[in-house]
């Protein structure tokens, strides 16, 4: 067995106590990271040389859950917002969205969407999941792909559908469900159709956390956080843990690379059990210098031809 590789962060990179800190994505026209936080109803963005000083944060008035960059359009003046319904699209510049797309007609009150990406064709793919405060999760929740002119759902009876990831060669597809502790991968068909095929266990993490959102790096590997346990996993392509990094704080949610930077969300440790650094921290955003890089994330086209 080779020995693990480890990483240490004790500090915060932004000590902003997000209730529910999620979603970090790498904008690159303007070097900065921005993230949601889904219970606060707040979309951050803070640039990542500059750090906690240049900090801006969007109020809104429904939960933001997820964001990517629109093709052929500068993210500063508009970007695509999972909310509570479906797809939106927001505009920066004033804080005001427009739905672009339903989970459903009528609406399913209980359900709120949860993480997704763009994949390599410019569809977005979404979870919905139960809303809060509806007490336990039921698994009432699915996996939809979004274009600009349809909706299809693609997974259904899911818990806490996660992230949403492609290898290098586009050609396997991972995807995470959390309740059950599981990432699975299919064999995506790069062709125009995007179809998905040989649904496999890819990972199942044997403690009591949970894995939640990940990325992946230039050599295929999967960075998973896992929430309750205070660390992100870096699994190999043939879905063995290869690496983790240690936080100070329990519940981390996703990650994203910007450089050779893992950027990493968390959410608030309020249990009866949380230590007091792990309170104290909870919700801050972290980064680590991982020495690689991930993949970059695709954009959602607008306009299929």
């Amino acid at each position: 067995m080779a020995e693990l590789e480890q990483w240490t962060v004790g500090k915060p990179w932004l000590q902003l106590r997000c209730a529910l800190g999620e979603g970090p994505f790498y904008e690159e026209e303007t070097g900065s990271i921005r993230f949601v936080d889904i219970k606060k109803k707040q979309l951050h963005t803070a640039s990542i040389t500059e750090g906690p000083s240049s900090l801006q944060t969007i109020q809104l008035d429904i939960c933001p859950t997820v964001t990517a960059d629109i093709e052929g359009v500068d993210p500063r003046e508009r970007i695509l917002l999972g909310v509570k319904h479906g797809v939106a699209v927001l505009d920066r510049r004033t804080g005001e969205y427009e739905m672009l797309r339903q989970f459903s007609e009528p609406r399913n009150e209980r359900l709120r969407s949860n993480d997704g990406a763009a994949d390599p064709h410019g569809r977005f793919w979404l979870g919905s999941m139960t809303d809060f405060g509806l007490g336990e999760f039921q698994p009432e929740g699915s996996l939809y792909r979004f274009s600009n002119t349809d909706r299809q759902e693609m997974v259904t009876g899911l818990t806490i559908p996660n992230s949403i990831g492609w290898s290098p060669d586009r050609r396997t597809m991972y995807f995470t469900h959390s309740k059950a502790r599981q990432i699975f991968a299919w064999d995506y068909d790069v062709s125009s159709s995007g179809a998905l095929s040989n649904k496999r266990l890819f990972y199942q993490h044997p403690t009591h956390g949970e894995p939640d959102g990940f990325r992946i790096d230039v050599d295929g590997n999967v960075w998973t956080a896992v929430y309750g346990e205070g660390r992100v996993l870096k699994i190999s392509p043939q879905g063995h843990v290869i690496g983790q990094v240690k936080l100070p704080t329990r519940n981390i949610t996703c990650v994203q690379f910007a450089g050779t930077e893992l950027v990493i969300t968390s959410a608030a440790d309020e249990a009866d059990e949380a230590d007091a650094g792990s309170r104290e921290l909870g919700g801050a955003v972290f980064k680590a210098d991982v020495g690689t890089t991930g993949l970059e994330l695709f954009k959602f086209r607008m306009h299929h031809g």
